[in-house]
């Protein structure tokens, strides 16, 4: 009968260093897919003859690249629907290449970065009111994307929310506590 000789403290650093190999190899794939992501938009801008630099990183848990310009509002068109249809055409691109579906983030000119907080402002708002009120809260219909900021920002403030309706009119609903 063999006896382990190592120590726990042994078995919890091998462990980590696995966590770590594997964190860090989850890394690389997102940044893999930034760098995809980034060259399919390259083509995509040269072919549309706009200038627009492109900055990648990765957020969380999924990669996210931002198109930075001087005149790029074409690229997201009324209330970012032609964003939405470039990011997912974007993700179409990164399968096409890794054969995994992609969580990528896209943003341009900060479109995104500005309606998040916009939406934060909203969804704060909405809380209130809904604590004030004691009833439930419905938002107006929104994006996937939108929603998550708006759970998100309810989930932080305390309270529980949920989305209803069926696409394109899904909106949130915040419950009191």
């Amino acid at each position: 009968m063999s006896e382990s000789t190592q120590t726990p403290e042994a078995e919890v650093s091998e462990t980590d260093e696995a966590q770590v190999s594997s964190t860090g190899s989850r890394v690389q794939a997102l940044e893999n897919e930034g760098e995809i992501a980034a060259d399919y938009l390259e083509e995509l801008l040269d072919i549309a003859d706009l200038d627009g630099d492109l900055d990648m990183d990765v957020e969380g848990d999924r990669a996210a690249v931002s198109i930075v310009g001087a005149e790029l509002s074409q690229l997201v068109g009324r209330d970012g629907e032609v964003l939405e249809a470039l990011q997912e055409l974007t993700r179409l691109a990164v399968y096409r290449e890794t054969g995994e579906r992609s969580r990528l983030m896209l943003d341009v000119s900060g479109f995104r970065a500005a309606r998040r907080a916009e939406l934060e402002k909203i969804a704060a708002e909405a809380v209130e009111r809904c604590k004030e009120s004691g009833s439930k809260v419905s938002l107006d219909a929104m994006s996937p994307f939108e929603r998550k900021v708006v759970h998100d920002a309810v989930a932080a403030a305390g309270l529980v929310s949920e989305s209803e309706g069926v696409e394109p009119r899904r909106f949130v609903v915040i419950l009191p506590e």
